[in-house]
C-alpha cells in the first residue's frame, strides 16, 4: 500500500487555490464516512506518478494528513484540458465492512507459453478493464487470465478468472467474456470471373490476329514498293543502252 503525505488546506476562494497550482501543488479533497470532508493539498510530483499507473483509481493509499493516517482511494483525478496537469484529486475514505464498485484492470499472462498465439493466433480483447463489487478490506489490484497451453478457439470468460473472496462483478446473470483467441485473418484476393478470364483470352488473340494481319499488310505494301522500284531501274537502264542517233 503506498503511502503519501498530504498537507490540511484552508483555501476559500478560486484565487487561493489557483495560487496554490502555482507553486506545483494539487487541491484534494477527502470525504466518505461518518466524518466531514477534509480539504488537503499534495505535492503535483506525488501525484503524476500515481497517476501514470493504470490501477490508479483502484489502488488504496494510506494518506499521512499532518500526523493522521486514514486509508483512501483515488475516486476522481482532473485534469487541466491545456497542460494535461492534474488541478484536483478527489479521495473516499475507507470504511470497515462496507463495499465499492471499482473497475479492475485485466492482465494477460505466460503469452509467450500459448500454442495459440505462436500459430499466428490474435487475442481479442473484449474488456480490459472489468467493474466488480468489493469489500473496501479486499480490493484486487488486478484480474489475471493465464494464457499458457491456450489454443485458437478458446474464450476467455468471467467465470474462468479467479476473484477474490467477496468480491463479485456487478454485472450478474450473464457469464460474459473478456477476451478471445482467434484465427488469423488472411485477406485473400477475390479471383476473377470465368467469363471475364475467357473474354480476357478472346480479347488477346484477337489482338494478336490483328497484329499479325497488320504485319502481313506492312509486308506486302513492302514487297509492292519494291516491285515497283525494281521496274524503275531495269526502265532507266534500257533507256541507257539505246543508241544515240548520229548527225547527218
Amino acid at each position: 500500500m503506498n503511502s503519501i503525505e498530504a498537507s490540511i488546506r484552508n483555501t476559500k476562494t478560486k484565487g487561493e487555490v489557483k495560487a496554490l497550482r502555482s507553486k506545483d501543488i494539487v487541491p484534494a479533497i477527502v470525504y466518505g464516512g461518518k466524518n466531514k470532508n477534509q480539504k488537503i493539498s499534495i505535492s503535483k510530483k506525488v501525484i503524476k506518478l500515481l497517476a501514470d499507473k493504470e490501477n490508479f483509481l483502484s489502488n488504496i493509499l494510506t494518506l499521512n494528513i499532518e500526523g493522521d493516517s486514514q486509508n483512501v482511494l483515488p475516486r476522481e483525478i482532473k485534469f487541466d484540458t491545456i497542460s494535461d496537469e492534474p488541478i484536483h484529486v478527489d479521495f473516499l475514505r475507507i470504511v470497515g465492512g462496507a463495499k465499492i464498485a471499482l473497475e479492475i484492470p485485466v492482465k494477460f499472462i505466460n503469452n509467450e507459453k500459448s500454442p495459440g498465439l505462436k500459430r499466428g493466433g490474435v487475442l481479442n480483447i473484449v474488456r480490459r478493464k472489468v467493474e466488480l463489487k468489493c469489500p473496501t478490506e479486499n480490493i484486487p489490484d488486478e484480474l489475471i487470465v493465464d494464457l499458457e497451453n491456450k489454443d485458437i478457439g478458446e474464450s476467455f470468460k468471467i467465470s474462468s478468472i479467479k476473484l477474490p473472496e467477496g468480491v463479485t462483478p456487478t454485472i450478474q446473470g450473464r457469464d460474459f467474456v473478456v477476451a478471445t483467441l482467434a484465427a488469423p485473418t488472411v485477406i485473400k484476393e477475390p479471383e476473377k470471373p470465368a467469363e471475364e478470364t475467357a473474354e480476357g483470352a478472346e480479347g488477346a488473340e484477337a489482338s494478336t490476329e490483328g497484329a499479325e494481319g497488320e504485319a502481313k499488310a506492312v509486308e506486302g505494301d513492302k514487297k509492292e514498293d519494291e516491285k515497283g522500284d525494281k521496274k524503275e531501274v531495269d526502265k532507266n537502264k534500257k533507256e541507257e543502252k539505246k543508241p544515240v542517233a548520229e548527225k547527218k
